[in-house]
């Protein structure tokens, strides 16, 4: 009983169904104990009401009290008043409720109803947390992921509506979003729920990476391949920084100048300062020419560009600075004229992979410039989006099994360079935020800029983990579409700038505020405790 009572921390006295409850704080409990995302629980007559702090506010009985408060030193009084006249009140958001007579094995309910006045608020215990976030261990989809705030109870991810719908991870410069990405991948990896291509801008996803504290600290953390060597491949645009880094490419990526659209090109219109008749000159040159279009201008010398801009239609000037501007395209190693003779190209040996249920790192090396991260990311997954479609359309016609293809995540960092207003709707990226769930393909989009990504496409947005963010457009992006946001706002102005984040959306329940689980040697542990043996479904006793 003596345990029960110290978990109380105040009655409701007031509220709604949509704007929330408000607690009177019990005068034996500290106000700064009372975090803003803290987990609690309502005690209601027939329902225990899932809750999250989301204000804290000082109150008193009467303004004259406030007019001639109590010296500093004046201890004695300020305790007469604390709780009578003066107290502490407590914002709350319900957000599930249960019956209580309905037993253990009962699934939380989206709240319909609100407690009477005077119901206890208590923490959150540890069966609570199981029962509103699942249990890993119980059952493959749950993936732990952190813990909430003053609790050491794991809270979980339900991988399998996680990778149902594309996904964002938002926070400003420096607050570990590579670290969080990484975790999540891994347990998707772990518990094999889909296959995974992730764009690895920076080579921090392959083999290894330096530690979330720095180049300071020394120290390196284990990539994925190091994690799950049988499961994980490494592509790469720059074979020789990666072997550099005493590390072995699985494929050399190489894409062929017919292999290049004009929509490809046209994401690159910022990068490149391309004026849209350009771009619509482009268009002209495709028309005429097919695949070899870009070929054949590259081809040109700079006495035949106005024959050869009369000759498909096009302003001289359009031509020649279109034929300036992707004249830098040449330089990138790992673009050919040609496809080499016998070799695999990149979306064959992707394909064989991915049908293999092995997941791909496509690490850029030394070519981590925007221009190659922009143009790579989007011929790949334009060309995997139309290989996707194919798949599913013969999976429909068949109605086999065997034919379904395997759930798709495809991870791009920058995400805002893809999915602004103007680039959404030209790149295959914005197709894939918007309809690709029926084809079994979704995003894992990270970027410290959400205010720069299509309101169309942060709507579709179906898990949103978000760590602290300092913009207010940021803030009120990353909160498009949510109910309460308001409340929400002020928890995500607490987030501490390191291991804090606030989850929200399809993959959990409710909205929760965790301290991410450490990337480091105990992870490491678990990780390869669940692949050895038997495999992972007798883990899990299936």
């Amino acid at each position: 009983m003596k345990e029960e009572a110290s978990r109380v921390l105040g009655v409701i006295t007031k509220g709604s169904l949509t704007e929330g409850m408000q607690m009177k704080l019990d005068p034996g409990r500290s106000v700064e104990e009372i975090k803003a995302g803290k987990f609690v629980v309502i005690e209601g007559e027939m329902c225990d009401f899932f809750s999250m702090i989301t204000d804290v506010g000082l109150d008193a009985t009467s303004s004259q009290i406030l007019i001639n408060p109590p010296m500093p030193e004046d201890s004695v009084m300020k305790e007469i008043l604390r709780g009578t006249n003066t107290y502490v009140t407590v914002s709350l958001k319900p957000v599930l409720m249960i019956r209580r007579d309905s037993g253990q094995d009962s699934i939380p309910e989206p709240v319909k109803t609100i407690p009477p006045h005077f119901a206890s608020v208590r923490e959150a215990r540890a069966e609570d947390v199981g029962r509103v976030f699942g249990k890993e261990g119980e059952d493959r989809r749950f993936f732990n992921i952190g813990t909430p705030i003053d609790m050491d109870v794991p809270v979980c991810l339900d991988l399998e509506r996680f990778v149902e719908r594309s996904n964002g991870i938002f926070g400003k410069t420096g607050t570990g979003k590579t670290f969080l990405t990484r975790l999540v991948l891994a347990g998707i990896i772990r518990n094999e729920i889909a296959v995974n291509i992730i764009f690895d801008m920076h080579n921090e996803y392959g083999w290894s990476a330096i530690r979330e504290e720095g180049v300071r600290s020394g120290g390196m953390v284990k990539g994925l391949k190091q994690l799950f060597p049988e499961k994980v491949a490494i592509f790469s645009l720059d074979p020789e920084s990666t072997r550099r880094r005493n590390v072995s490419p699985d494929h050399e990526v190489w894409i062929s100048l017919d292999q290049i659209e004009v929509e490809d090109i046209a994401l690159l219109q910022e990068e490149l300062v391309l004026h849209p008749t350009a771009i619509e000159a482009a268009y002209l040159i495709a028309a005429k020419y097919g695949r070899g279009w870009l070929k054949e201008l590259l081809s040109l010398g700079g006495d035949e560009i106005k024959d050869f801009a009369y000759g498909i239609g096009a302003h001289p000037e359009s031509v020649s600075a279109l034929y300036r501007k992707l004249r830098r395209l040449q330089g990138l190693p790992f673009l050919v004229s040609d496809r080499p003779k016998g070799g695999k190209d990149v979306l064959s040996r992707m394909m064989e992979f991915i049908n293999s249920g092995k997941h791909i790192v496509l690490e850029f090396g030394r070519q981590s410039s925007m221009l190659c991260y922009l143009l790579v990311a989007n011929i790949i997954t334009r060309m995997i989006h139309e290989h996707y479609v194919d798949l599913t359309e013969r999976y429909i016609a068949t109605g086999r099994i065997e034919d379904k293809p395997k759930q798709l995540v495809i991870t791009i960092e920058e995400a805002h360079k893809f999915l602004n207003p103007s680039a959404s709707r030209q790149t295959i990226f914005g197709t894939i935020a918007r309809e690709m769930r029926k084809y079994n393909v979704s995003l894992l989009i990270v970027d410290q800029r959400p205010s720069s990504i299509d309101d169309e496409v942060l709507s579709q947005i179906g898990t949103r983990i978000i760590a602290s963010l300092n913009d207010e457009r940021d803030i009120q992006a990353v909160l498009t579409g949510v109910t309460n946001a308001s409340g929400l706002r002020s928890v995500l102005a607490s987030l501490d700038s390191k291991q804090q984040v606030l989850i929200m959306g399809h993959a959990v329940p409710m909205p929760v505020v965790i301290r991410t689980r450490d990337y480091d040697e105990s992870f490491y542990s678990g990780i390869a405790g669940r692949r050895e043996g038997v495999g992972i479904a007798s883990l899990f006793g299936e």
